[in-house]
């Protein structure tokens, strides 16, 4: 067991002011895209100059934001439903937590797809830039989660096993780091590498919703289930169904695009 490393997820606090360590990784997340995207090939021929990336990373930092509050509502809160009935301003307390990542994905995909149709873009072409930089936020997202101490993995035995804050006395799997490996850095490195072949477009939003929810579904059975749901499915969490229909809609994109290409 290694001691867990108690960092302030407080930047700065002066009063009611504060700066997060977790605010911080989705600033970050964001810069990461505004660097990444205007430099691919694909993006320069389309029409993605920095400009309009500001503007595209805008409007998905609103869909995004608002997609995974209402994800979380709507797919982990459903025994508190009632109380968010009874108190509808706790539905936008993102301060008080709860955000899930496939709500943001849903969010980010539609905002997506409006800034396309109002700035006369390719959809498939344009997501395909900007997928590639979403691991880089994922990444540094599942560090923020381990700042705060959230999102903690099961009980383990390994040597690197971790004594959370809020986890009880037990060590446990500092399953955020491995997320942020995963879903992050190795994630990112598949896609990098892939924007670098000739390929037909989508074939990289394929790509991240195949392999984001492989690597989500297994790390998974390594993480805590969230306490208020615990596991819905025998075995499974949330997350993992969640997944799995991530990587069938993976599959059905691949179907449709490989369609799509033949009749053209």
């Amino acid at each position: 067991m290694i001691p867990y490393p108690h960092i302030d997820p407080d930047i700065v606090a002066v009063g009611p002011f504060r700066i997060r360590w977790y605010g911080l990784m989705y600033v970050l997340g964001f810069l990461a895209a505004y660097g990444l995207v205007p430099r691919q090939i694909k993006a320069r021929r389309i029409g993605l100059s920095r400009e309009v990336v500001q503007d595209l990373i805008l409007y998905l930092a609103v869909g995004l934001v608002v997609g995974a509050r209402f994800g979380y509502l709507l797919f982990y809160q459903v025994p508190n439903w009632g109380f968010y009935l009874k108190h509808p301003l706790e539905i936008i307390a993102t301060w008080h937590g709860g955000m899930s990542f496939h709500g943001g994905l849903v969010g980010a995909v539609l905002a997506g797809w409006i800034f396309c149709r109002r700035r006369d873009l390719p959809f498939w072409a344009t997501a395909d830039c900007v997928i590639v930089a979403a691991p880089v936020g994922l990444g540094l997202g599942r560090l923020g989660n381990f700042i705060n101490g959230e999102l903690f993995g099961r009980p383990a035995q390994v040597p690197w096993a971790m004594v959370f804050p809020d986890g009880g006395p037990v060590a446990r799997h500092p399953s955020q780091l491995y997320e942020a490996f995963f879903e992050g850095l190795v994630l990112f490195t598949i896609l990098w590498v892939l924007s670098r072949k000739d390929r037909r477009d989508g074939l990289l939003v394929v790509a991240f919703l195949f392999f984001y929810g492989l690597f989500r579904f297994f790390l998974e059975y390594f993480r805590e289930p969230d306490p208020q749901l615990g596991f819905v499915m025998g075995p499974l969490t949330m997350g993992q169904l969640l997944c799995v229909a991530m990587m069938a809609a993976a599959v059905a994109l691949y179907g449709y695009l490989s369609r799509k290409r033949r009749k053209t």
